[in-house]
């Protein structure tokens, strides 16, 4: 299954190609060290399209937020493992399908809300609010399937159905950054089988819930 990167400049108009540009390299090198100029060269448009489409840098990158939460949430909500008949399974199934892909450069699989957001929290705030929503939305649609999995395995605990899902997120977004400070894959790795061995101890299944 394709992640949802990789620019195509042939690909979609003059929108779509600056906002895919806009994902691509500000996961590359940043929002603040990203120039209007480089998204069109990247985009193979005019600036004049660009202003056409977004009436500053600003616009654009709250646009890119809900791009990104709309291509993927889509590029999830078609993965395996939402086939799994146990909620739980579909639970962890999520955390091994995050898992499986972080692969390849850094840019290609850290995320471009949670990128943009250490960046521009306080500098622009209507950014800051579109990649809220984005990981507060993708964090949300992880709630049904916790809160089946408790019902099913009979687990209640001093934490909420949200808290969980969003400490996901806490977990995977850290996970980036310590990628991104070591330059190495493997730290996110790590950080996320152990957020997987901290479901199952939530749960207590009484025996590990294979991969």
């Amino acid at each position: 299954m394709p992640r949802p990167t990789k620019h195509s400049p042939e690909r979609g108009d003059a929108r779509t190609r600056l906002l895919e540009a806009a994902r691509d390299v500000i996961r590359e090198q940043g929002f603040a060290a990203t120039s209007v100029d480089a998204l069109c060269t990247r985009a193979g448009v005019t600036k004049g399209a660009f202003f056409h489409h977004f009436e500053s840098k600003e616009a654009l990158g709250v646009a890119a937020a809900d791009y990104w939460s709309e291509t993927t949430a889509a590029f999830f909500a078609s993965a395996p493992y939402h086939a799994h008949e146990d909620p739980l399974r579909r639970v962890l199934g999520y955390i091994d399908f995050r898992r499986e892909i972080i692969a390849g450069e850094l840019a290609e699989f850290t995320c471009l809300v949670g990128t943009m957001s250490q960046e521009v929290y306080d500098s622009h705030p209507a950014i800051r609010a579109a990649c809220a929503e984005s990981i507060l939305g993708h964090a949300a649609a992880l709630e049904p399937d916790i809160e089946a999995a408790m019902q099913r395995h009979d687990v209640t605990g001093d934490w909420s159905v949200a808290s969980l899902a969003r400490h996901t997120q806490a977990v995977l977004q850290g996970a980036f950054i310590l990628a991104k400070a070591t330059g190495d894959p493997a730290v996110a790795i790590e950080s996320v089988d152990h957020l997987r061995r901290y479901i199952e101890l939530l749960f207590a299944t009484g025996k590990p819930v294979r991969h």
